[in-house]
């Protein structure tokens, strides 16, 4: 089958300037949350922290200087071929929590969902640059014009991660104190179930499972009347996304120790810093990957109320 190539234009090129800044922040490990080519606070954080990182003037805001040091030598746009293995990966996602446990897996729910993830971007603004697509009927292979967020260089290892609760940020420094990666993230919403202070990962889970208790939603009518542990099984819609990584208190803490806790992905990205979850740290699922290749078991994670 023949497909439609479309055109990429170059950078400064297209009618989407403040995408064009985003893609070029994420591809240097600064995420603006999903990219929706509107300047938002997390957008405006990000490039703060990439200012601060390249000791630039911190303004937040996309001035000629800045434009001119986040200028990508690659397009910022790229062509993606929806194939039907993506169509493969797709399927339902059931809202239930019995439903969900008697699923084989957790998948993307649609096309339009796979590529809006895969990109790091928001479903509204796929829709945008591909207006030709019938994305609420796609069932074969079609070219959509993507953001081009490849990151080719080879990830930097954390010597420490750090949480603000009161931003909802997290930030990556490598071994010699520089920042070198900030993902926005969604905190615990009852503040005396929130870890602070020093911690570090204890175990990493990639592609988890999930239990579901119900003592840990007692605002649920439903899980209160199942009454009873459920294993949901992995995939992007999982309710803790594509990855865990388990969090505990440091060596020699005489604080109480930590079950339960960790990093994780979600099935709402767009929603990641903007609600909160039941005491953990919610991250994107592709930011909870890129984290994944900077951290290991060990790395110390710093939560700070400020």
């Amino acid at each position: 089958m023949l497909l439609l190539l479309l055109a990429t234009p170059a950078w400064g090129q297209t009618t989407h300037r403040i995408a064009e800044f985003q893609i070029a922040l994420d591809r240097q490990l600064f995420s603006p949350g999903c990219i929706d080519d509107h300047i938002g606070t997390q957008t405006r954080a990000a490039l703060r922290a990439w200012q601060v990182a390249r000791s630039e003037k911190v303004t937040g805001v996309f001035d000629e200087a800045t434009a001119d040091a986040l200028k990508l030598e690659a397009p910022a746009f790229i062509n993606y071929e929806i194939t039907t293995n993506d169509f493969a990966r797709t399927g339902p996602a059931p809202e239930g929590w019995r439903e969900r446990a008697e699923q084989e897996s957790m998948p993307y729910q649609t096309a339009l969902e796979l590529v809006a993830e895969k990109f790091h971007a928001s479903q509204r603004f796929i829709r945008a640059l591909n207006p030709q697509i019938p994305w609420d009927s796609l069932n074969t292979p079609t070219n959509a014009l993507v953001p081009n967020v490849v990151f080719d260089a080879k990830p930097p290892k954390a010597g420490e991660v750090r949480i603000n609760l009161a931003q909802k940020w997290l930030t990556v420094y490598d071994g010699e104190g520089k920042l070198c990666a900030f993902f926005p993230c969604s905190i615990g919403r009852d503040k005396m179930k929130r870890p602070v202070g020093e911690l570090q990962i204890v175990a990493v889970a990639p592609n988890p499972n999930y239990t579901f208790n119900p003592a840990v939603f007692p605002e649920s009518p439903e899980a209160q009347a199942i009454g009873t542990k459920l294993i949901i099984p992995p995939g992007p819609n999982n309710p803790v996304g594509v990855l865990w990584l388990s969090i505990g208190r440091a060596p020699g803490s005489e604080e109480p120790p930590l079950t339960g806790y960790g990093i994780h992905g979600t099935p709402k990205p767009e929603e990641v810093g903007r609600t909160e979850s039941h005491g953990c740290f919610r991250l994107a699922n592709f930011n909870a990957e890129r984290l994944l290749n900077m951290v290991t078991v060990g790395t110390p994670v710093i939560v700070e109320e400020e």
